[in-house]
């Protein structure tokens, strides 16, 4: 995982266009608008990562402040979020990024809550979310989809 840089933007471009990353996150934005709306070096803030591969990237990794568009029991909390392109899918990439920005936030932000919210129907994500400690606190509707929310308790040392 690195900060991402200018090289990332065709992926940036490609990961947000594709109707496959996008199906349960209410369908891809049109490849002409993100041309145009994609910054030179795309996602470059505090929690932002891009999963590489031999040099490319791959995937991104999102670790930001929850606001009220998903629930309230997320609202405050840090939300992790995570696209991968679809050649990278079921190779296990996610879930070590995942872990590893996790591991990142709390050594920044130590004892920090994180949620993760998924559509129900996004079994892949449910798994993933289960395989990284995260437990369900509730289920609401959102963008005509069942979601699910899930919350990773606090790392707490054992003096």
């Amino acid at each position: 995982m690195r900060e991402p840089d200018a090289r990332d933007r065709a992926a940036f471009i490609a990961l947000h266009a594709s109707s496959e990353v996008h199906t349960y996150l209410g369908g891809p934005r049109p490849r002409d608008e993100l041309e145009r709306d994609v910054p030179e070096v795309p996602g470059r803030w505090p929690g932002s990562f891009v999963v590489e591969l031999d040099g490319a990237m791959i995937g991104q990794i999102l670790l930001r402040r929850a606001t009220e568009h998903l629930c309230p029991a997320a609202v405050g909390k840090v939300d992790l979020g995570y696209l991968f392109l679809p050649r990278a899918w079921g190779f296990g990439y996610a879930a070590e990024a995942c872990a590893a920005a996790l591991d990142w936030l709390e050594d920044v932000l130590p004892g920090e809550p994180v949620v993760l919210a998924t559509q129900t129907a996004n079994v892949r994500s449910l798994r993933l979310a289960a395989k990284l400690g995260f437990s369900e606190v509730e289920r609401f509707r959102a963008w005509d989809a069942d979601q699910w929310l899930g919350l990773r308790a606090p790392v707490t040392s054992s003096d």
